[in-house]
Parts: structure tokens; C-alpha cells; sequence
């Protein structure tokens, strides 16, 4: 762009924006277009815990650049590595492009829809999707407290992306072929409390095993667990020894005050509803959307491409 037409879009900016568009655009300024502005952000996040990935070892002495990253050889083990040694990132490649991949996964957008933003194929946007997801996946809540509220919602067993199929396929997600619960339906387990702690999971099987492996031990034991009528859930906290209320919205009970499962009826409803735009997602990779709707819902710190990208490296 020549320097006069660029300077008279700079003054009408200036002049146009809030304090907060300002900021967002510095933000996104920051990490566009420049591998070694990428490189950067990975080197300064493991500055913070500089260790050797295999051994653990602090001792490291610089062993070269590669692929725009610093390379290190442990004093310890005699092995090389780098910021993104062992790292879902690790070997991934055009990263003055994952700024603007990273911006598609805060706008929720489709495989396809993430590849043109980013200027990628549709492999590499798919590849990418999971790589970027994998951390997310883990980063749950350690306890719930106060009041508690569990529920059970279901997602169809789908097998997308494998070329041979058992069944005959279904289209843009389709439908289960047997009203209510069936072996179609994989079952996800949903915890949250009032005060944004939440913890999620796919559960193998309805069974108070499967609730255990996933609520035992966080749960304070003062807490007041408010949950519907399923049968494991009660007897996970009849076994913990954990107050538990319980309705049925069938016969028309829906809470008492402040005792209620409101909260945790509306996160399944927001994540229902933000699934299917994606018109079926592999069982094998739900977990991986249940965190990423884990991260866009709780926000605890605003959804930037640098902000994604420091939680990939965690």
C-alpha cells in the first residue's frame, strides 16, 4: 500500500475506534503474519519452566536454530530439543499461518471455512484442529463446591472419517434409528457448580463406576449435588456421602429456590446447539470439541490467538 493511503486509514482508525477495538487490534496485530513473532510466544512460555523435555534436566547448553526455534542439548541425557519437544505442536509446520487458524477456532468455524481463512488444505485444518485441541481436553476443574449440579446428555456414535463403516452412512449427522437411549448413543457426564468450575467427560457406559472414574474425589464434601433421577448418579453420591436433591422434570419438578439444575440444563443446551453446526463429530475426537466448548464458554481469559496458542503449549 503506498504511504499516503496508508496514513490517511491509520488517522480515520485512530479517530473510529474504542479503546477496546484498539486493543483487540494491537492483539491480533501481534501475532499476524510472522513465524518469528510465533517462535517468540513459544520461546518466552517455556522460558518460564526451561527444562529438558525427556529427563527433566535444567542444565542446557544452545544447540542451533531450526525451523525458526532455538534448539538445546541437555547437559543430562546428551538429547536435543526444542520449545515444542513433546508438545502437541511439536512438527508442525507454517506458523506464520496459525495466528489466523487460531482466530477460526474463537469463531467456531468449520473445517473447510478454518482452511481458506488460514490458506491451508483441509487436512492440514483438520490436523491442526486437534493438535491445537489436545490441551484443552485436560484442562478441567479440580473441585466443585458449594452447590453442584450433574447431568447426563447424549451424543450419537458416529464413526466419521474412516473409510469402511459397519452401517450404512448417515448424512450431515443424521439420526439415531431407535427412539430414546440405544447403543447409538454415547453418553457425556456434565458437573458444574455456581461458581464456574466444571468438569466433563464420555462416559463408557451409564453404570456408578463410569461416574466415579470421573466425579470421585471432587467433590467438597459439604457440597449439595442437585442432579435428575439417574440412578448412578445418585448411588456415586450415596457412596460418597455427599446431600443430594433430586427432580424429575417429567412430573414437572424443577427446583426449589436455589436448588435447582437450571445451570447445567442451559451448558448442555448451549453445547446441543453449538455442536451442530459441525453435522456430526467423531466419538473418538468428542472430547476433544468438549473442551474446546469447555474453553469458549468459561472464558476465563479472552479468546486471542495468543491466548489459544499458550494454552496449545500447556
Amino acid at each position: 500500500m503506498e504511504h499516503r493511503a496508508f496514513k490517511k486509514i491509520l488517522a480515520e482508525l485512530v479517530n473510529e475506534l474504542t479503546a477496546a477495538q484498539v486493543a483487540t487490534l494491537n492483539e491480533e496485530l501481534a501475532t499476524r503474519g510472522s513465524p518469528s513473532t510465533v517462535c517468540r510466544l513459544i520461546e518466552q512460555h517455556f522460558e518460564k519452566d526451561k527444562k529438558c523435555p525427556h529427563c527433566g534436566g535444567k542444565q542446557l547448553r544452545r544447540w542451533g536454530r531450526a525451523s525458526g526455534l532455538q534448539r538445546f542439548m541437555c547437559s543430562g541425557c546428551n538429547k536435543t530439543f526444542n520449545a515444542l519437544t513433546g508438545k502437541p505442536l511439536a512438527r508442525l509446520r507454517y506458523k506464520e499461518r496459525w495466528p489466523g487458524y487460531l482466530r477460526s477456532l474463537a469463531d467456531s468455524l468449520s473445517i473447510r471455512r478454518s482452511a481458506a481463512r488460514a490458506d491451508v488444505s483441509t487436512n492440514t485444518a483438520f490436523r491442526w484442529r486437534h493438535r491445537f485441541l489436545e490441551a484443552q481436553k485436560h484442562v478441567k476443574s479440580q473441585e466443585l463446591t458449594g452447590i453442584g449440579e450433574v447431568d447426563e446428555t447424549f451424543f450419537l456414535k458416529s464413526f466419521k472419517g474412516l473409510r469402511s463403516l459397519l452401517r450404512p452412512a448417515r448424512k450431515r449427522g443424521g439420526r439415531a434409528k431407535k427412539r430414546g437411549l440405544s447403543k447409538e448413543q454415547v453418553p457425556v457426564l456434565i458437573a458444574r457448580d455456581r461458581h464456574a468450575n466444571h468438569i466433563d467427560a464420555v462416559l463408557g457406559d451409564r453404570s456408578k463406576k463410569a461416574v466415579s472414574n470421573v466425579l470421585g474425589g471432587k467433590m467438597a464434601k459439604d457440597i449439595i449435588l442437585c442432579t435428575d433421577s439417574d440412578p448412578a448418579i445418585i448411588a456415586f453420591a450415596k457412596d460418597e456421602g455427599l446431600k443430594c436433591e433430586t427432580f424429575i422434570a417429567s412430573k414437572g419438578e424443577h427446583g426449589k429456590g436455589p436448588i435447582h439444575v437450571q445451570n447445567v440444563n442451559g451448558y448442555i443446551s448451549r453445547l446441543k446447539k453449538w455442536m451442530a453446526r459441525f453435522n456430526g463429530v467423531a466419538t473418538k475426537y468428542l472430547a476433544s470439541y468438549l473442551g474446546w466448548r469447555r474453553m469458549l464458554d468459561l472464558r476465563a481469559a479472552p479468546i486471542t490467538p495468543k491466548n489459544l496458542l499458550i494454552s496449545a503449549l500447556c
